[in-house]
């Protein structure tokens, strides 16, 4: 079978390559999908997305009209995907439903860390042989507060974490999570007193993010974004099941 993968990044071609080999015809785009390059997948059975790509109902008509019968994106993140157009046209429609979570959330205490000890500034200084010490202090993460905007697997995670540093915990969510909040010791407030008191942000639920939420905070609060990458071996499993005619936890629109 051929298959047009979408908006393939560099260090994911030798894995998708491997992945694939000996099993199906694949191409790799740079390209994201959206209604210029959705001509580009006539004739492909199967096509693979990025969480960047454009599923609006008008690509995906325009992959149908292809003759494109599965899409899988390589995302856990589907809200660029119109599933109620993609059940009418009768697609497939995959995603990446679990990863470890431990890697975003270590990427966000990375980046967390990188801001409060102000590396950037440190390494940019260093290239230019300037090793003064004038605006690079930083603080203690050890007794800092650090909120957590939605405790799921990702948040928890990211808490584990936090509470290893020895911080107060805050969370949010509409949901509470029991083991943050009897083993690690989270406190549970609104989502007003969490931004208000936090030293540390982490927002895994970054779209309930407005100006006046960030104006609500403290100025020397720092902010961590986390967000999904790319998964090579789910997104092979999910072409083997629409193959089969299979469904996983993974099938966000099954096979007709």
């Amino acid at each position: 079978m051929e298959i047009l993968a979408y908006g393939v990044q560099v260090d994911e071609k030798p894995l998708l390559r491997a992945a694939f080999a000996g099993q199906h015809e694949l191409r790799l785009l740079e390209e994201f999908l959206n209604r210029n390059t959705a001509p580009l997948a006539a004739g492909y059975e199967v096509v693979s997305t990025s969480v960047n790509a454009e599923l609006d109902g008008a690509v995906l008509r325009i992959l149908a009209a292809g003759g494109t019968r599965m899409i899988a994106q390589r995302s856990t993140g589907f809200n660029n995907i119109d599933l109620e157009v993609a059940a009418e046209l009768g697609l497939t429609v995959a995603r990446v439903s679990y990863y470890s979570p431990y890697a975003v959330a270590e990427f966000a205490w990375t980046l967390a860390m990188a801001v409060n000890r102000r590396l950037i500034r440190a390494a940019n200084r260093t290239r230019e042989f300037d090793f003064r010490l004038d605006g690079l202090m930083g603080r203690d993460i050890h007794g800092m507060t650090v909120g957590v905007i939605g405790t799921g697997k990702i948040g928890e995670c990211f808490a584990r974490i936090a509470h290893g540093f020895g911080t107060r915990l805050l969370g949010w969510d509409v949901a509470e999570n029991p083991c943050c909040r009897d083993e690690l010791g989270m406190k549970y407030t609104e989502l007003e007193v969490l931004l208000a008191e936090s030293d540390i942000a982490d927002d895994t639920l970054a779209r309930l993010m407005t100006m006046p939420n960030v104006l609500v905070t403290s100025h020397q609060a720092y902010f961590t974004d986390t967000a999904v990458g790319q998964i090579v071996d789910a997104t092979v499993g999910n072409v083997e099941d629409y193959l089969s005619g299979r469904r996983s936890e993974n099938t966000l629109v099954p096979v007709r």
